[in-house]
């Protein structure tokens, strides 16, 4: 429930398991794989994932640059493309959607996760700038059971979209203790995954 949800939009079978075999780890998990655009849609829509790895070229209607643009209008979530399309023309539209990573295949599960890492984390910190910082004392003033102090140093990790190891590494904890502290945010914020939490947060820094 901690870790980072990503949806694969991957037209291959072989290749979205190797995909997600990848994030199998301690930090991201899959949120569903999505072989055409609309089971990609259906996905975003009944299962709101933390992040998107899209295949440019898909064997349906629209492509990924196309399921990127929707990303953008309903979910404002970040995205990169894994693909085996590099030239000027894909390139040019890909640019126009905005993407958080632009991944040429082959790739290996390193180049992946560090992408992976960085989109998330920047996208984050592109958002959370035009709001206020977080605060405590107004984060606990419309929460039933407020959050500790402890929790807010993770609370504040988490929203600026790192994973679960670098929390551990920042605050000298294990990951278990990361999970632990985690659930209890989750519970206290009625969030069911990352993004819930940090679109509460939002909301409730803009009021």
């Amino acid at each position: 429930m901690s870790k980072l949800r990503i949806l694969i939009v991957e037209d291959e079978p072989v290749i979205a398991e190797n995909i997600s075999m990848y994030l199998d780890n301690a930090d991201f998990e899959v949120s569903g794989i999505a072989y055409d655009s609309l089971e990609a849609k259906d996905q975003l829509i009944t299962n709101t994932p933390d992040a998107a790895i899209l295949d440019v070229n898909l064997e349906s209607e629209e492509d990924g640059i196309d399921i990127a643009g929707y990303i953008n209008e309903k979910f404002q979530l970040p995205f990169l493309f894994l693909t085996s399309y590099s030239d000027k023309e894909t390139l040019e539209r890909a640019k126009k959607v905005k993407p958080s990573g632009y991944i040429v295949k082959p790739f290996n599960e390193k180049t992946l996760l560090a992408s992976l890492e960085i989109a998330i984390s920047n996208f984050a910190s592109e958002k959370n700038h035009s709001l206020p910082p977080l605060s405590l004392d107004k984060i606990n003033s419309f929460l039933l059971s407020p959050i500790s102090d402890r929790e807010f140093e993770l609370l504040q990790l988490l929203y600026e979209g790192i994973t679960n190891t670098q929390i551990a590494e920042k605050l000298f904890i294990s990951i278990n203790t990361v999970k632990t502290h985690l659930k209890s945010i989750y519970l206290k914020l009625d969030a069911g995954t990352r993004i819930d939490v940090i679109k509460k947060l939002r909301g409730i820094m803009l009021k």
